[in-house]
């Protein structure tokens, strides 16, 4: 039976290292929200007692390896037992991936190409983000041939080009739209788009569109400053030695912005993100394989903190979307990317009501 939201929830304990207790909360759920982190360490026992015990799952990991790795291990599972794992419903990486539909879903024609930009802006008390996801960025970036090896066994079928090629940017580049120094965003955000974006086009027969994803950094001072810590950060991230002594100190490390602690209240009340989509594309009736794109749109996604108010929105309405909006999930269960399970939800209504707010900034312009 459907038990009404909001009545008294129990506690269950259970243990990522205990199969026994994990498979037990499992049976007794139709859907587990996994906030276990760093993902690659924690979060594969969470996904299989889930799909082995007949319930859906959702994360926020931001960790394309372990992503795309459930996927590679769970899907056909997932997909026998009618269950949908559902990874990345966080910061990383819905707003990019809604964001790119939202953007499609708002251009009359067709969307071939789109970049977003993302902004943090910061209150006097400066911004802060919880150790978790800095060891994720650690052992995620000292493992990157690995995500090729795993790429590579998935065998994932290319996605065509459609339309003008979105040129890939450089490592450090000025943006005239926001006079800021802009980098590639270091996050999932690229390869879950891509995934959504695969899944779109060989299920649903839509067109795919192109994606890069960038960061605002500031002016100049913040590109030298970036650019020693980041050097920094990519010598030690090499060496099993660095990688302790990047772990046990997360705080020097990265300048204040990564602590044991997380967040204080007020800085997390002092921050929010505005995540900008520039779109290209071909007006009704042009052929996107001819000629030069003629219609731009411009949307954003705005919301309250990253990390801690943000993310737990995005989960939780993921989740109620999940459950609510069943009859718009893809056909059979699976491991899904955000965009390919809620493509035909809801969730975008969801999330705007909450605070996470989608909008368009200038209507197509042909």
């Amino acid at each position: 039976g459907k038990e009404a939201f909001g009545e008294e929830v129990g506690v269950l304990l259970c243990d990522v290292g205990d199969a026994g207790s994990l498979a037990t909360m499992a049976r007794q759920t139709r859907l587990v929200l996994s906030c276990v982190g760093p993902y690659r360490f924690l979060g594969e026992p969470v996904v299989q007692a889930c799909v082995e015990n007949g319930a859906s799952c959702i994360d926020i990991s931001g960790e394309p390896q372990f992503l795309e790795g459930m996927y590679l291990k769970y899907n056909e599972k997932a997909a026998e037992k009618g269950v949908y794992i559902v990874g990345s419903c966080g910061f990383d990486s819905i707003p990019a991936d809604m964001g790119v539909l939202y953007t499609r879903d708002k251009l009359k024609g067709t969307l071939t190409a789109v970049e977003s930009f993302l902004s943090v802006k910061s209150g006097p008390e400066g911004v802060c983000v919880h150790d978790g996801t800095w060891k994720s960025a650690v052992y995620g970036l000292a493992d990157e041939d690995n995500l090729k090896k795993l790429r590579k066994q998935i065998g994932y079928a290319p996605v065509p080009v459609v339309g003008a090629k979105l040129k890939k940017r450089g490592f450090l580049f000025y943006n005239q739209e926001f006079k800021e120094y802009c980098i590639p965003f270091m996050g999932s955000d690229g390869s879950v788009v891509k995934r959504t974006q695969r899944y779109l086009h060989t299920e649903l027969q839509e067109t795919p569109v192109q994606y890069g994803g960038y960061v605002n950094i500031g002016g100049l001072g913040s590109v030298i400053k970036l650019m020693f810590a980041g050097m920094l950060f990519l010598l030690l991230v090499k060496f099993n030695f660095g990688r302790k002594l990047l772990t046990k100190y997360p705080e020097f490390f990265s300048a204040g912005r990564f602590t044991k602690e997380g967040p204080t209240q007020k800085q997390m009340d002092g921050t929010s993100f505005t995540m900008t989509f520039f779109g290209e594309g071909y007006s009704e009736g042009q052929d996107p394989q001819n000629g030069k794109p003629n219609v731009k749109i411009c949307t954003e996604v705005k919301g309250p903190e990253p990390g801690y108010i943000a993310t737990p929105i995005a989960m939780v309405q993921a989740g109620v979307s999940l459950l609510e909006d069943a009859a718009s999930l893809p056909k059979r269960g699976g491991v899904y990317s955000p965009g390919a399970a809620f493509s035909k939800t809801k969730l975008i209504d969801r999330l705007n009501k909450r605070g996470v707010e989608f909008s368009v900034i200038s209507k197509p312009e042909v």
